[in-house]
């Protein structure tokens, strides 16, 4: 995201990001995100509406209130109030192992997401993505960042930017599922892949 809008670039909010995790794994990368944000000089503000009871999520959401991050008790319907009020979206809410439907407390969430013209993120699958055949008719993010491998929805991904985070996959694993991941370069723990869209 850093590279793609970096923070002296947006306009909305002196770097205001929307952040919105799901009750998974998806959010709590979402959780992570927004404190890296933060650090990186971004103004993220979190909607985590469904946190499980698992200390791993109370951990990561300490960490979040610890740093003085904004939680938002009710996320923003209205599609002007976002575009106003914030410079990105990052969509943390459903990663690769979500089953649809969309739960009621999401749906609305998504639908108007696909309705803002804010520049999107989404980490890993876009949310409400079926993994393998995507969604054409769903969330349309301008970013995609896979993680560790993308996935096969990925190849339907038509936004402008699609980075890969995880170049510290063990050589075990990379050759178990013949993932053939391209070369980072230099230290760089993320490489940016092809989209046919730049």
């Amino acid at each position: 995201m850093i590279r793609c809008y970096p923070v002296e670039k947006l306009t909305q909010g002196n770097g205001a990001v929307l952040v919105c995790c799901g009750p998974g794994n998806n959010g709590g990368d979402g959780l992570v995100c927004a404190r890296h944000l933060k650090l990186f000089g971004y103004n993220p503000t979190l909607f985590y509406p469904k946190k499980p009871n698992k200390p791993l999520f109370d951990n990561l959401t300490k960490q979040c209130q610890g740093m003085e991050l904004p939680f938002l008790s009710e996320f923003p319907t209205d599609v002007e109030v976002i575009q106003r009020s914030y410079s990105l979206v990052v969509d943390a809410l459903f990663g690769f192992s979500f089953q649809p439907p969309v739960r009621p407390l999401f749906a609305g969430v998504i639908d108007t997401l696909k309705k803002v013209e804010t520049p999107i993120c989404s980490v890993d699958v876009p949310s409400g993505w079926n993994v393998e055949e995507g969604d054409p008719n769903g969330l349309q993010p301008q970013l995609l960042i896979s993680l560790t491998a993308p996935k096969r929805c990925a190849k339907l991904f038509k936004g402008r930017f699609h980075y890969l985070g995880g170049r510290f996959v063990p050589r075990a694993l990379e050759q178990k599922y013949d993932l053939q991941l391209p070369p980072y370069p230099g230290t760089d723990c993320v490489v940016e892949l092809n989209t046919g869209n730049s």
